[in-house]
């Protein structure tokens, strides 16, 4: 299922602005909600809908990163992402975004359906804690955020995972699905 408008608006949690009303849009917003009022994150430090950009044998994409948690200087620490479907089969490629995003990569993600849930250790990949209970409280995560050793990708690396990255959403682009099946074969009609 890819993102699409409901043609409808409502008020963004975040920022308090009209936004358009998509298909995901009421679990990012429920998302926001939970890492602020039940998690204790601070709303002025949440970006949503961020916008990770990648290009793949000269050719530009765009994936968006549903909440982004910065630091007090504006560097992204945290980042979490919603799918639909089972929370396992998005844990690489939020793991790949984690390492991708401008200005990090980000020492933890987390990747969400809003029912379950898997915190990742984005240096290693694997899996930290799983289920709603995995998303930290922000005191902690900026314990955990404090004591990681995050080191920028090489080039080499960067290259890696963005293919890795365009393999589970390059066929994604904005709101719609690029995704072109080959012709059928044309078959003998029978008299």
């Amino acid at each position: 299922m890819h993102e699409t408008s409901l043609g409808g608006t409502l008020r963004d949690y975040l920022s308090g602005e009209e936004i358009d009303e998509t298909t995901f849009e009421e679990f990012r917003q429920l998302l926001a909600r939970l890492l602020v009022e039940e998690k204790g994150y601070p709303k002025d430090r949440l970006v949503a809908k961020v916008p990770l950009t990648y290009c793949v044998e000269g050719e530009e994409f765009e994936r968006v990163i549903d909440l982004v948690l910065n630091d007090e200087h504006g560097k992204p620490v945290f980042l979490v992402m919603f799918c639909a479907g089972e929370v396992a089969t998005f844990e690489r490629e939020t793991v790949c975004a984690a390492r991708l995003i401008d200005g990090g990569p980000v020492p933890y993600a987390l990747v969400t359906d809003t029912m379950d849930a898997t915190l990742l250790d984005v240096r290693t990949g694997e899996e930290l804690a799983r289920g709603m209970s995995a998303v930290p409280e922000y005191e902690r995560l900026m314990q955990m955020v404090a004591e990681a050793e995050v080191k920028p990708l090489t080039e080499d690396q960067r290259e890696k995972q963005t293919r890795v990255f365009h393999t589970y959403c390059g066929f994604v682009c904005g709101d719609h699905c690029e995704v072109s099946l080959p012709p059928m074969p044309s078959l003998p009609l029978k008299k």
